[in-house]
């Protein structure tokens, strides 16, 4: 018996590459940033923090999402299989890559900092708070100190 699992926590590294093949299948691809943090050991030698880069590939409907919803510094939980691959470069030397192909993906991001963070400031609006758990055309209560 084998098992190829990975799990990963981790900030996009740059917007997403999708392309579509020749029958429509899209492929999303983009570099994942896992760090772990640095510690102090008891003889008081310092350990840095540790990032790993990873090369995710996404394919089909999870690529199309990723297109619209994912970009660069997002925080993102993925599951997947580890994958290698090699090819001869320009002076044919033999080189591997090693990816991450994603079979579950979630995002954990707060939707409003996403969001806003692809506004340009002069699009940015600014809400009070009392208004700011509402549904859009409803307005807050003020004898109500309830947020819902």
């Amino acid at each position: 018996m084998s098992l190829n699992k990975v799990q990963l926590i981790g900030n996009v590294g740059k917007d997403p590459d999708v392309r579509y093949l020749d029958n429509g299948v899209a492929v999303a691809t983009f570099p994942l940033a896992t760090t772990e943090r640095g510690y102090t050991l008891t003889n008081g030698v310092q350990v840095p923090e540790r990032t790993e880069w990873h090369n995710v590939v996404v394919w089909r409907g999870l690529a199309e999402t990723v297109e619209k919803y994912v970009h660069k510094g997002d925080k993102l939980y993925v599951e997947g299989k580890i994958r290698t691959r090699s090819y001869d470069d320009q002076k044919g030397i033999k080189r591997y890559v090693t990816e991450i192909y994603v079979e579950n993906m979630e995002m954990l991001s707060p939707r409003s900092v996403a969001q806003t963070s692809q506004q340009q400031p002069s699009q940015a609006t600014l809400v009070p708070d009392s208004q700011s758990q509402m549904p859009a055309g409803q307005e807050a209560d003020s004898a109500d100190d309830l947020p819902f």
